[in-house]
Formats: structure tokens, C-alpha cells, sequence
């Protein structure tokens, strides 16, 4: 009864805010950073390694933030993430307002704040445990999915706007008052969110990552589920990684941008829906015909050069990707005891974002090597397929997004057959 007392939809709402704030400011240096680097340099290369530096950090690191999670406060785990985050920004202000940085500083900056980012995410996560209860779950899912598709639809849009009239540093120093906000946020709902640690501080950390590993593969049905999340993750990261190849032979940067946070929109606009139309039950059959769509709808966006309709199929991708991971995200939840979430979710957000890790290593490499030749002038697929979806530069890569989005739609027709994922909604229900 004590802990249902201090469940709140409220606490949420504040802690939502303050991410979602928190989520703008970084969407807004990583653009402007990604513009600076790639002007300073003339490389895509330098471009991609900034990337990396801002996203293999948080995913390597974020099982042992989960244990972290798990054996201390999570508030303060938060709270920590947040501020050592604001370090990294700024000593990258720091060292641009002393004169020009150097490459290789801008790395270290951004890589420390992804670092202690690793610290914020499984906590975050895990506090959604603590502070909500189960028929929330899925409408927090949405709302969270919301403040984090946000980096790429509203900060683009907004740093774009920004550079016009202000310089980098000032973005930056928006940013490190962004993180302002959201320990702000952390220290007014601090009462409601978790203060003891839940794993015993006498286990080594070893341990803890070992048990953490047992929880996740102890059930077939959240290991399956997992693979699943990795798979969406590998092709959103090959769609963010070929739009700019495929649209650019036959388009300016400047629509480019546009098609692009439309897109983004859909994901917006399916995080809205469940966020404000809750989800009761059949998270299995949402999750499969989720799945499915969003192949159908990737697929959609290879097949043509047509603007519109690669704007609309590339909406629709991203509206259905909420549904995949709001359902997943409950089967998965309700399938773990609380003590243990941060060390779950750690080990889950690093299995299934890896995904996006194999997307940024592949994608380029089969696109330029493979596909595209096979379109080009008298490529060997040019008088067949490529009466249908077309020939020349970047249609090789509209041919992999087709058949990447039809494999996409194959693992959805498998997944009815995947009794673990059925019996984990069926737990579910007798909790």
C-alpha cells in the first residue's frame, strides 16, 4: 500500500519535461556540432566519427549504468548523469571560446557527456517502475518516445534557425541550460522516485552485470523481444543513414530537410496517440501488425523517386514505429520484478541498439558497393528492376531500403509463430 502511495502520474509529467527540454538541447548541439565539424573539415568522415563519439559511449556503458541503476538511488544516478553530461559541452565552449578547437577536443568533449549519459538512460527507464503503475506503462512509453523523437524533428528545425542569427557557442551554452532544467525537475519530485538502493551493495559490480545478464536471458520470450527492438533499430539507422544518398541525386538539401522532419512527424504523431489513447491488451497483435507496417511502409520509400510519396511512406514508417516499442516495452516491463529494471533495461538498450551500429558499419559500404552499380547505366538489374523503381545515381540504394523493408515485413509474418512473446502478454494478464 506504501508503494502504490507514492505512484504519480504527476512526478512523470515533471521528470517527462525536463527530459523532453533536456532531449531539445542536445538535438540542437548535435546539429549545430555536425554542421561546424563538417565545414571545418569538408569530410563526411569527421562528420560520422563525431557520431560515434556521441553514441557508442551511452551504449557500451549502459548495462553498468543499469547496475548503477539498481544498487543506488536512482534519482541520483540521474541527477549525476545530467550534470557530468553539462561538463563535456563545456569544455567544448570552454576551448572554442579560448580560439579554434582542435578535432580530437571536440571528441573528448562529446564523448565524456555520451559516458555519463550511460548513467541518466537506465535510470530514467527504471524510475518509470517507481513512480507509475502498469496501466501506464504503455502511455509513458509513448510520452517518452515523444520528448526523444523530438531531437530529430523540432532541434534541426530550431538550430537551423538559430545559426542564422547567433554562432555555435551560443547553441552550446543553450544546451549545458537545458540540463538546468532538468535537475530542476529531479530535485522537485525527488520524494516520489526511489532512494534505496535495490541490489545488494555487497555484490561485486561483476556480479550485479552477471545477474543482470541472467534476468534478460532467463526468459526466452524478452531475449526474442530484444532481437526484435535490435532489428527496428538497424533499419532506422539505415534509413538515417541513406536518406541523404538516395534523395540527393534528384533533389536539393533543402527539400531533403523538409521530407526529413516530416517524417520525424509520424513518429511524433504516433507517440501522441498513445500517449493520449491509452493501450489495454492485445499488445501482441499490435506489436506484430506494427511490425509489419512499418516494413511495408519502408519498403514504400525505395521504390520511387516520387518526393511525396517517399515523404508519406517515410510518415508512416515512423508513425508505426511507437506501436513496436510501446508493446514491447510493456510485454518486456511486466515480465520484470522492479528490483531489477535498471540492470534489464542496460542490457536491453545495448543488445537492441546495437542495431544501430551495424546499420552505420553496413549500410554505406552495400549501398556504394553492391546495390548502386547494379542500377547504374547498364547495370546488371537496369533493364529489369530497373524499369521499375528506376535507374541511375542513388537507386541502387532505393533498391536496398525496398528489400531491406520487405525483410522487415517477413520478421512480422514470424512472429505469430514465436510462443515465447505470446506466453510473455499472457503473464502479463495473470500478474
Amino acid at each position: 500500500m506504501g508503494n502504490r502511495s507514492r505512484k504519480s502520474f504527476g512526478s512523470f509529467i515533471v521528470i517527462w519535461i525536463g527530459e523532453w527540454v533536456s532531449s531539445i538541447g542536445s538535438g540542437l548541439t548535435a546539429f549545430a556540432l555536425g554542421v561546424y565539424v563538417y565545414q571545418l573539415t569538408q569530410t563526411a568522415e569527421s562528420v560520422a566519427l563525431l557520431s560515434l563519439c556521441a553514441f557508442l559511449p551511452a551504449i557500451l556503458l549502459g548495462p553498468a549504468g543499469g547496475v548503477l541503476a539498481d544498487r543506488f538511488d536512482r534519482r541520483l544516478m540521474m541527477l549525476i548523469g545530467d550534470v557530468c553530461s553539462a561538463f563535456g559541452l563545456v569544455f567544448i565552449l570552454a576551448v572554442m571560446v579560448l580560439g579554434e578547437p582542435s578535432l580530437w577536443q571536440i571528441y573528448v568533449g562529446i564523448t565524456f557527456s555520451s559516458v555519463f549519459a550511460s548513467l541518466l538512460e537506465p535510470a530514467y527507464k527504471a524510475s518509470i517502475s517507481d513512480l507509475l503503475t502498469e496501466d501506464q506503462f504503455a502511455k509513458a512509453s509513448g510520452l517518452m518516445q515523444l520528448a526523444a523523437s523530438s531531437k530529430y524533428l523540432l532541434s534541426p528545425l530550431i538550430a537551423g534557425f538559430l545559426l542564422r542569427i547567433m554562432d555555435i557557442k551560443a547553441i552550446l551554452l543553450i544546451d549545458i541550460l537545458t540540463f538546468l532544467i532538468t535537475v530542476l525537475a529531479l530535485l522537485a519530485v525527488k520524494k516520489n522516485l526511489k532512494a534505496e538502493p535495490s541490489a545488494p551493495a555487497r555484490q561485486s559490480f561483476a556480479e550485479d552485470l552477471k545477474i543482470g545478464w541472467q534476468i534478460v536471458g532467463s526468459s526466452r520470450g524478452v531475449m526474442q523481444l530484444t532481437a526484435l527492438l535490435s532489428l527496428v533499430t538497424f533499419f532506422i539507422g539505415f534509413l538515417q543513414t541513406l536518406f541523404t544518398p538516395l534523395l540527393l541525386p534528384f533533389t536539393d538539401a533543402q527539400t531533403l530537410g523538409t521530407i526529413e522532419s516530416i517524417s520525424a512527424v509520424g513518429m511524433l504523431a504516433g507517440s501522441f496517440i498513445i500517449g493520449i489513447f491509452r493501450i489495454k491488451g492485445k499488445y501482441f497483435t499490435i506489436l506484430t501488425a506494427s511490425l509489419g507496417g512499418a516494413g511495408f511502409f519502408f519498403a514504400m520509400v525505395g521504390v520511387t523517386t516520387n518526393v511525396y510519396w517517399i515523404t508519406g511512406a517515410g510518415f508512416l514508417f515512423f508513425a508505426a514505429l511507437p506501436f513496436v516499442n510501446a508493446s514491447a516495452d510493456v510485454l518486456i516491463r511486466t515480465n520484470i520484478a522492479n528490483e531489477a529494471q535498471g540492470r534489464a533495461w542496460g542490457l536491453i538498450g545495448l543488445l537492441s541498439q546495437l542495431g544501430y551500429v551495424a546499420a552505420y558499419v553496413l549500410a554505406g559500404v552495400l549501398a556504394d558497393d553492391v546495390f548502386n552499380p547494379l542500377l547504374i547505366e547498364g547495370g546488371r538489374l537496369a533493364s529489369s528492376v530497373g524499369q521499375v523503381i528506376g535507374t541511375g545515381e542513388g537507386r541502387g540504394t532505393g533498391l536496398l531500403i525496398l528489400i531491406s523493408g520487405m525483410l522487415l515485413m517477413l520478421t512480422a509474418l514470424l512472429i505469430p509463430g514465436l510462443q515465447s512473446i505470446r506466453r510473455l502478454e499472457d503473464h502479463h494478464y495473470r500478474k
